[in-house]
């Protein structure tokens, strides 16, 4: 897999940490809004489809679970293709394809040919807007990059408390059908936000001959050389098999306590609505010069409160408790967000961040793809939400915050050489991790 990558832009360039950067923050705040939300809001089609088909939830779940898998397990294939074409054109192709899926699935007469336009066609038009999208922000923020990421970050609630009743209103007016061909309209604006992200150029003519651009595998592997990448891919992947379990089981956990229906979904608005500000929060408070050292502890300590959050959630007696549940879990959930692609970048460092990105989505889409239906069979077969939290959720956290504490972060900053004028600065919060063949 060898060729030079197209996108990587001018080598030493200082990230400008602002100008055309905010252009290409709120495209990404767009862009992770669509990806996250997404597959979450069309749920509310679910009931209607399943009376047009003639089928259960179980086969209707699939729906977003493929659209899950695309935008975690087509990371590899995101990397060759920004490596080989850059960012934007990838970005413009997924924009098309997301919409064209969502157009095509209004037409559907089958759930196979749901599976196959609304899940594997729109679900790979969103993974490659999403990542390219973050490589983006990544070239374009350095000192302000936790704040960037964050903000970023906030898209994902805020487009989930939009799309969700947004999507119930057209099903209401539209049925399914329209409903559908209206969201695939509405995805051609992924094509808008991969038009302001405009590659970095060079301030001017240098004296000299220009240095000649580095060669760079379609997909690097030599990532997995490096020990700290390792342990955050493999801390990553056990986090997400039980990141997505509690707001998939709190509604149900909630009604057999006898909660009424509409006060068990307000319980996902409360867990949005804190996830909105826990983000951004996050994402400055990892930005002080005093913490960003540290920014690799501060993803384990939420790791630590996440997992903790749902052990101790899952004993909720009462209503009262699991809103106190859905604050801190919003909290946590917020703080992993904002946090775990600042981390990442801090490790490998800009040049292998296209690559090893996709790496770990791929890593983790395993994770999604059975997280919750595992979970779902231990509560099936224990009846008991604290089984399922406590074997599914909690110990995974736990070793996966222990695991990245003490192996990452307390050396010097990887990914940038020492300053020079006109040069990219060194980050201060970027953490490294011996590789793996230092026999440390």
């Amino acid at each position: 897999m060898g060729g030079a990558v197209v996108d990587e832009g001018p080598t030493g360039i200082r990230a400008p940490d602002g100008g055309w950067g905010w252009a290409v923050l709120f495209g990404c705040f767009v862009i992770t809004g669509f990806s996250y939300a997404f597959p979450k809001a069309v749920s509310v089609f679910f009931k209607e489809l399943m009376r047009e088909f003639g089928i259960g939830y179980s086969d209707m779940a699939w729906i977003s679970s493929i659209l899950l898998a695309m935008l975690y397990g087509t990371g590899p294939l995101c990397s060759v293709c920004v490596n080989r074409f850059g960012c934007r054109p990838v970005m413009l192709a997924g924009g098309l394809l997301a919409s064209l899926g969502m157009v095509a699935a209004s037409f559907c007469r089958s759930i196979v040919e749901l599976y196959l336009t609304a899940g594997v066609i729109t679900g790979l038009g969103l993974a490659l807007n999403f990542q390219p999208s973050l490589i983006m922000l990544n070239r374009y923020f350095n000192k302000r990059r936790p704040v960037a990421n964050g903000l970023a970050a906030a898209g994902s609630p805020v487009f989930l408390c939009a799309l969700s009743p947004l999507g119930q209103l057209l099903q209401d007016h539209y049925g399914w059908r329209g409903g559908f061909l209206i969201l695939g309209g509405l995805l051609l604006n992924c094509c808008v936000c991969a038009a302001l992200m405009r590659p970095l150029e060079a301030p001017g003519p240098t004296s000299g001959p220009t240095p000649p651009r580095p060669s760079r595998r379609l997909l690097d592997l030599s990532v997995f050389r490096d020990r700290g990448f390792v342990i955050y891919a493999v801390a990553a992947s056990i986090m997400v098999l039980g990141l997505f379990v509690p707001p998939v089981f709190v509604v149900s956990y909630a009604k057999d306590l006898g909660v009424p229906d509409t006060q068990a979904a307000f319980l996902l608005t409360v867990l949005g609505f804190i996830d909105i500000f826990a983000r951004p929060a996050a994402g400055l408070i990892a930005g002080l010069r005093q913490v960003r050292p540290y920014s690799v502890h501060l993803l384990s300590l939420s790791m630590l409160f996440n997992g903790v959050t749902d052990l101790t959630g899952s004993t909720a007696g009462d209503y009262g408790g699991l809103v106190v549940f859905c604050i801190f879990f919003g909290i946590s959930y917020g703080m992993v967000g904002a946090l775990q692609f600042e981390v990442l970048m801090a490790i490998v460092g800009t040049q292998k961040f296209s690559s090893a990105i996709g790496l770990v989505l791929l890593l983790e889409a395993i994770a999604v793809l059975i997280g919750p239906p595992s979970g779902g069979k231990l509560l099936d077969a224990t009846h008991a939400y604290q089984t399922s939290s406590a074997v599914r959720v909690s110990p995974g956290r736990w070793w996966a915050g222990n695991r990245v504490i003490p192996n990452c972060g307390e050396d010097e900053p990887r990914g940038y050489e020492p300053s020079a004028p006109g040069t990219q600065p060194a980050d201060p919060g970027a953490a490294r991790c011996p590789p793996l063949s230092s026999g440390t």
